[in-house]
């Protein structure tokens, strides 16, 4: 039996009373209707009358109930970006929402939430292909069946439009709609309808090393599990997620002749169309994965560049990391977990922790610091003393980046390859051969039984230089294994090569970077060029007053939007009209203060560059520019003392240290002699949280 893939177009007719979707190239397969306005999916046999063909779609990325209406998002415009054996990737360009209400009703709220989705999905880099599994490493594919629907395929942590698939996928499984109607049963013809989507980094260059030609390939994949931006998301959650996820896998494909043929959905081509005698299509692929430190813990912005730490006790973090590390071990194997946080200053007491954290979960570990030939507490090893457990397969190295790598010595970061590189060896990377005349299963050579969890605290910039550093190594070790290259030689060898080997590391930063901080990587110019420059560094300062002002007063929408679209908030449709959840509800004082800041310099301004007349008075002028500098300057002290009331929070899912700071900066004002009347003096318990910028009307969904 074929697999069942996604279908490649679809026609969508519209009516008053349904959408119909059905695709062109399978006139027999049943039209999917969705009703209007209720809802109700169903399937229907042949084409239905009375509709209208609005368009015509590349997939349809789900549906999404918000608080009048509901909406069916399709994918409009895609872009190919690549082939990998055959099978063509695409990237979303452009999307609409399709309402269910022929008239559609908006308040502010309902107008909110569609400008936060819209904007998230236009700036998210989104991947997908009709026939080829994008979510799953080499590895985890070459152990499924391929005659499963693609959706069912996909790894869950990677789909990340699963939540506004789950009508469809209720549908198919003969489950509710959503809407308190039931299907009759399975229904699997919906299966071509679901295409799962990845989120995350995608490039696929065809070249050559050494004079061999082959496919590179990087991908990481972000999870979509406590997805969210820098500082509204951190740490661990209860159900072992950990913030900024990520999954990258860097692959070469030798003798891939299937990717210069038309592949993809309903080619039969089985990898090695075209290639030499004897040249077998091979894939390599090496995984690493990147994840916040697993405790519980928090940054709370307060305008000042350095957010405030809060790290929560260790014990009550060891339910939700062992819930982490089960998975990472029974996913990848064994967890060489690489530390780079900074051992002093803000950044020690999540170093502290994380090494506490372990300690409780390994067994009589063993402690042993290797600092004498290099520097002191250079490397800082945890491993257990007998092995008893499951969590003896995690192994934990401390590397104090920032320290070992100052003066500009990037080239110092080899040395924790040195320490790496016995065990990289020992577990090795995953190596198929496609099966002669089935494209769709491999024959499996080799697995990577281990996988490298690098951290620091944002898990960006350091980590993004070390990643690539392993990457460069465990490439150059598959060309030696292949026979490719002799051993002691390296691919950067190969200048060619390593200039797009740099430049396709950068891009992976570069977009990680942006989908948790707002702005690309630091330090990408080492990535890029191997060595730190004058321009990067000038470039590393733009970002990080970008990323300074974007965390400040733009990540609390981005979050909501992350919230809305992958389901961790569900507005409620009750009291339509009533309530503006988006509305500004601090104290008017405490609004009013930075547009008293923009007046008064504004009046600056003008006094300072105002022509006087010769016989006019000097003192009114002087007097103006007295007064608006002493009301600039106690506006700027305000907002700078009280920074948090001034923060862009998230207005949907509201965290616990983000109330908290909230009413306390709220208090320290109410108690002020000079303003506090100007804020008023009560704050009962239930009012705090209403004026946290909104009044909550929907609810958190648990999984």
């Amino acid at each position: 039996m074929g697999a069942v893939l996604p279908y490649r177009d679809i026609n969508v007719h519209s009516s008053p009373s349904h959408y119909a979707f059905s695709s062109p190239s399978s006139p027999t397969a049943p039209t999917l209707v969705v009703d209007r306005p209720s809802g109700d999916i169903r399937l229907h046999d042949g084409k239905l009358l009375g509709s209208k063909r609005v368009s015509s779609v590349a997939g349809i990325l789900g549906t999404i109930k918000l608080r009048l209406d509901k909406y069916i998002i399709v994918i409009t415009k895609a872009q190919p970006m690549g082939r990998i054996k055959g099978h063509m990737i695409y990237k979303v360009v452009a999307t609409e929402f399709l309402p269910l209400r022929e008239r559609p009703l908006h308040d502010p709220d309902e107008d909110n939430y569609l400008s936060l989705l819209k904007t998230l999905i236009k700036t998210s880099p989104l991947f997908f292909s009709y026939s080829f599994d994008i979510t799953n490493s080499f590895q985890r594919q070459a152990h499924l069946d391929p005659s499963t629907p693609l959706w069912k395929r996909a790894d869950d942590r990677f789909f990340w439009n699963r939540f506004v698939s789950s009508d469809l996928i209720d549908f198919r499984g003969g489950l509710s709609t959503g809407y308190g109607r039931h299907s009759s049963g399975q229904s699997p013809d919906v299966d071509p309808y679901i295409l799962p989507v990845m989120y995350g980094m995608m490039e696929i260059k065809n070249t050559s090393i050494k004079g061999t030609p082959l496919t590179f390939i990087l991908i990481t994949r972000r999870s979509r599990l406590k997805a969210g931006t820098r500082y509204f998301s951190r740490g661990i959650d209860e159900n072992g997620n950990v913030s900024n996820f990520n999954e990258t896998e860097q692959a070469i494909i030798l003798n891939d002749s299937a990717s210069g043929g038309p592949g993809g959905f309903g080619s039969n081509q089985n990898g090695t169309a075209g290639a030499l005698p004897g040249k077998e299509t091979q894939v390599l692929a090496y995984v690493q994965t990147r994840g916040s430190v697993p405790v519980y813990w928090a940054e709370i912005n307060t305008l000042k560049y350095t957010p405030k730490l809060q790290v929560r006790g260790v014990e009550s973090a060891i339910p939700a990391a062992k819930k982490h590390f089960a998975e990472q071990i029974r996913l990848y194997g064994d967890n060489w977990m690489v530390n780079l946080v900074n051992q002093k200053g803000r950044e020690q007491r999540v170093k502290e922790a994380y090494e506490e954290m372990v300690n409780f979960l390994l067994t009589s570990p063993n402690e042993n610091v290797e600092g004498d030939r290099i520097t002191d507490e250079k490397f800082h090893i945890v491993e257990p003393a007998n092995a008893q457990t499951i969590w003896d397969r995690l192994h934990y190295i401390y590397f104090d980046f920032h320290s070992e790598t100052k003066g500009l010595r990037w080239d110092r970061a080899k040395l924790l390859m040195d320490q790496l590189e016995p065990h990289v060896l020992k577990h090795g990377y995953f190596r198929a051969v496609d099966m002669p005349g089935d494209g769709s299963r491999v024959e499996v050579r080799r697995h990577q039984t281990a996988v490298v969890r690098t951290n620091c605290m944002d898990c960006l910039d350091r980590t993004n230089v070390v990643q690539s550093m392993i990457g460069r190594y465990i490439l150059s070790r598959m060309l030696i294994d292949l026979g490719l290259m002799r051993e002691g030689e390296s691919a950067e060898e190969d200048k060619a090569f390593e200039f797009l080997f740099r430049n396709v590391w950068a891009d992976n930063a570069d977009v990680v970077s942006k989908s948790y901080s707002g702005t690309g990587a630091l330090k990408t110019d080492f990535t890029r060029l191997g060595v730190r420059t004058k321009g990067g560094a000038l470039q590393d300062l733009n970002n990080s007053i970008t990323r300074y002002c974007l965390n400040n007063f733009s990540d609390g929408p981005r979050q909501d939007a992350f919230d809305l679209f992958l389901g961790n908030y569900l507005p409620s449709d009750s009291a339509i009209g009533g309530q503006l959840l988006f509305a500004d509800r601090r104290p008017i004082f405490i609004q009013s203060i930075p547009y008293i800041l923009a007046a008064s310099i504004f009046f600056i301004f003008v006094g300072s560059f105002t022509r006087r007349a010769p016989d006019a008075a000097v003192w009114p002028l002087r007097l103006l520019l007295v007064l608006s500098l002493a009301t600039a300057g106690a506006c700027l002290n305000f907002m700078w003392t009280n920074g948090t009331l001034y923060v862009n929070w998230p207005k949907l899912n509201r965290l616990p240290h983000q109330i908290e700071a909230y009413q306390s900066s709220l208090t320290k004002v109410s108690h002020n002699p000079v303003v506090g009347s100007l804020v008023g003096t009560k704050h009962e318990r239930g009012k705090s949280d209403a004026r946290l910028l909104g009044l909550e009307e929907g609810k958190k969904r648990v999984e």
